[in-house]
């Protein structure tokens, strides 16, 4: 395991070593600040920590640039490897390094759908943040996280000017676990999902071109979210997902085509090869494009389902391991009450080989307009 892995591990989850990084790296900045000169035209973009260049982040940068009142504004990307992603060298910098706390502290905007501030405490009062969020929360977020599974060990404040959401059951959950006013919190839908209930199916069928799919074959995105408890030696987070492929291929392979995105706390540890019946799509840039090209979705317990309601399709639900998972994260609800759900992959596969499975869409659309009571409401 890298150093720097190591690092990281400890500072994010022992209190103590944490609360020193806190203290010296927000006196630090507080004093650097007052040395560097805002710039009212600099905007920073971040997703998912500066793992990623997409999700709503992304939706409104590009947005921006079609913009002509922004054609003049320095629009500054943060990744964690910045060499990995296709940008002008002016439009991107690499996180945790003395440029990147700099241009943060210069910004007058930061946008964002985790954090900005990598554990810190240094935006300045006339930073606006606006944080998009990244999904609905099913399991536990924040301070509803039980102790032994906090990241910078309850430090659960979001300090945002703006925090995006979509409906009032997600409002409730963030102003009270993140400790935002509920003033701040925005019910308007996450710009990622503009596109799920707008694309054509002119629009959907170059998607499936472009991906490969073949003519007639219908499409089964199966999307599982990451098990903090579960490491590898490396202290990455790992997935055991209890299926098997081939079984899967012999079953499904001449009518399905199988599209498998793994969270990206987990992909790394995937092991998952290419044929013409699996597509290990992980790296693959734009989640809504999967969304959109799939007929159904699988998935555990992840936010995906929320957002793949609006365009309401089957979903179902493989919880395979629903008892660890509640008691050693824990949700809010159990999702095996509202979508077609089962626990063995027997089930699972009869449930996906329906057809038409109508119990199914309609369960997801009830789910839709119980639980995500947004604006999308009508769609």
């Amino acid at each position: 395991m890298s150093i720097k892995r190591r690092l990281f591990y400890i500072v994010k989850y022992s209190f103590v070593v944490y609360s020193v990084y806190y203290v010296v790296g927000t006196l630090f900045l507080r004093l650097l600040k007052f040395f560097i000169k805002p710039d009212d035209k600099l905007i920073l973009f971040s997703s998912f920590g500066g793992r990623k260049f997409d999700d709503s982040p992304k939706t409104l940068y590009e947005l921006m640039l079609k913009d002509k009142r922004f054609g003049d504004y320095k629009l500054i990307w943060a990744f964690t490897n910045p060499d990995e992603v296709e940008l002008s060298e002016d439009r991107k910098i690499k996180c945790d390094t003395l440029n990147y706390y700099v241009t943060a502290l210069k910004a007058r905007v930061w946008i964002t759908n985790s954090s900005i501030e990598r554990g810190l405490s240094f935006k300045g009062k006339n930073t606006f943040y606006f944080n998009t969020w990244h999904g609905t929360p099913l399991k536990k977020m924040g301070a509803d996280i039980s102790a032994d599974n906090q990241s910078f060990k309850g430090k659960t404040k979001n300090r945002c000017d703006v925090f995006l959401v979509q409906g009032e059951y997600e409002a409730d959950i963030f102003s009270r676990v993140f400790t935002i006013e509920r003033e701040k919190i925005r019910l308007i839908g996450l710009p990622r999902n503009d596109i799920l209930i707008q694309y054509t199916n002119k629009y959907q069928l170059e998607l499936r071109e472009k991906l490969g799919i073949p003519v007639g074959k219908k499409v089964i995105l199966y999307a599982p979210t990451f098990r903090e408890y579960e490491k590898t030696e490396d202290l990455e987070c790992k997935l055991t997902v209890p299926i098997n492929l081939e079984y899967w291929k012999e079953r499904l392979g001449m009518d399905y085509v199988l599209l498998f995105r793994a969270h990206y706390e987990v992909a790394k540890s995937m092991e998952i090869t290419d044929d013409d019946f699996v597509r290990e799509m992980s790296a693959y840039p734009q989640l809504e494009d999967l969304m959109i090209v799939s007929d159904m979705l699988v998935s555990d317990y992840s936010s995906i389902f929320f957002d793949y309601s609006v365009m309401h399709k089957p979903m179902y639900c493989f919880a395979y391991d629903y008892e660890r998972y509640a008691s050693e994260r824990g949700m809010y609800f159990d999702i095996r009450d509202y979508i077609s759900a089962t626990d063995n992959e027997v089930d699972l596969l009869s449930m996906l080989t329906k057809g038409n499975d109508f119990e199914a869409q309609e369960k997801s659309n009830v789910f839709q307009k119980k639980i995500c009571d947004s604006i999308w409401s009508g769609y």
